[in-house]
């Protein structure tokens, strides 16, 4: 009978967990097709299959739910990126196919956020993510501050979207212009 029990409750905390793992995944989804404020606990609900009352049941409140999906979606992003240390054809190609893969998400928060919170707070979080991961990438040059700045702007997202979205430019070649910008900015800081 105590097995019985025991086994229950792992199905039913295996339940929730996956639950808690829909609803997150959900709001990610959605959050990359609109605006945070178009973005109701219905609307949550209806996409990971549960109702309104389990995503506060498991989330308390809406921002609680937007908190916990930014941890997600940031932790995602940290994995996406990794990278061996100094190999700079490597951290470029991993920042395009990024870019590739989430670059159009990035743009619609960054278009939120000087009225969103929510959006605000996500695209504060991503530029820091960003900045430690070119810190990490190409170090130790990056010890050199300007160093750092000008390559958090060849590997930014609004580098590649000039070149791919607004240029037209394929994806081999906004990966060959991004990386002649990093091997520049890194020539010039080994002179």
């Amino acid at each position: 009978m105590k097995t019985t029990r025991t086994y229950t409750m792992g199905a039913r905390a295996q339940a929730v967990e996956e639950n808690r793992r829909r609803i997150v995944v959900a709001l990610v989804a959605l959050a990359g097709e609109r605006p945070f404020a178009d973005i109701s606990l219905e609307d949550v609900a209806t996409s990971a299959g549960v109702s309104v009352q389990t995503v506060l049941r498991q989330f308390g409140s809406k921002e609680a739910l937007f908190a916990r999906a930014m941890e997600q979606a940031t932790a995602d992003v940290v994995e996406s990126r990794r990278t061996p240390p100094g190999d700079v054809e490597a951290a470029v190609r991993t920042v395009v196919q990024h870019y590739e893969d989430r670059g159009r998400v990035a743009l619609l928060m960054l278009g939120q956020e000087s009225f969103d919170d929510t959006a605000r707070r996500a695209t504060e979080l991503g530029k820091r993510v960003h900045r430690e991961w070119v810190r990490e990438a190409f170090a130790p040059a990056t010890d050199d501050v300007a160093v750092l700045d000008l390559l958090v702007v060849a590997t930014d997202v609004y580098t590649w979207k000039l070149l791919r979205l607004d240029r037209g430019l394929s994806r081999a070649t906004t990966q060959k212009r991004m990386l002649h910008l990093v091997t520049a900015v890194l020539a010039e800081h080994a002179s």
